[in-house]
């Protein structure tokens, strides 16, 4: 670690962009285990692209009033942010799993439903043909975020368009839901 820091207007510390500080950021959970994880410059190469994206995008925590990507690099919550890996059947794939700050993160089910939509919309931007993305086990809406998350990829792999209007129970099965098409992050 080269130690430079920013510091924020609120006091806190992060990382820069151009780090990977693996205690700062979360272990790859069960959605990446067994797939090439992304680490060093790779990691830091793909998550600047993302801080990019989420900045056109609207991709921002509101919790803590910053581009979702930040959290990665905040030091007051290492252990949150996302991991990445590149699929080990198709490389054509890469995996972004989604840790939250805690587990019962109200924000999770919004933030990775942009973050699909950011990711596959601009995918002529990327070398990837999907990047499918998950929250993490941990989180205690993870199995309805997931279900949804994975209708909302299965929509995308057969249309080749991104629809927001899937939602999920509990159980992960698809259920009507209350927002449009149209509706934003």
């Amino acid at each position: 670690m080269s130690g430079f820091l920013s510091v924020s207007g609120d006091g806190g510390s992060f990382d820069n962009y151009d780090e990977f500080v693996p205690e700062h950021v979360p272990d790859p959970g069960p959605f990446l285990a067994g797939h090439e994880i992304l680490a060093g410059r790779e990691h830091a190469a793909f998550h600047r692209f993302v801080r990019r994206l989420f900045e056109e995008r609207g991709v921002y925590d509101m919790t803590f009033g910053y581009n979702l990507s930040r959290l990665n690099l905040d030091q007051r919550h290492p252990g949150a942010g996302y991991r990445y890996a590149v699929d080990a059947e198709d490389d054509g794939i890469l995996r972004a799993e989604f840790t939250p700050t805690t587990e019962f993160c109200p924000q999770s089910d919004t933030l990775t439903i942009g973050t699909f939509r950011a990711l596959n919309g601009e995918r002529d931007r990327h070398q990837f043909d999907l990047v499918s993305v998950r929250v993490d086990d941990m989180h205690h809406n993870s199995v309805s975020i997931n279900g949804k998350l994975q209708q909302l990829e299965e929509t995308f792999r057969e249309t080749g368009e991104i629809h927001a209007d899937v939602t999920a129970d509990d159980s992960g099965e698809e259920v009507p839901s209350e927002r449009g098409m149209d509706a934003p992050f």
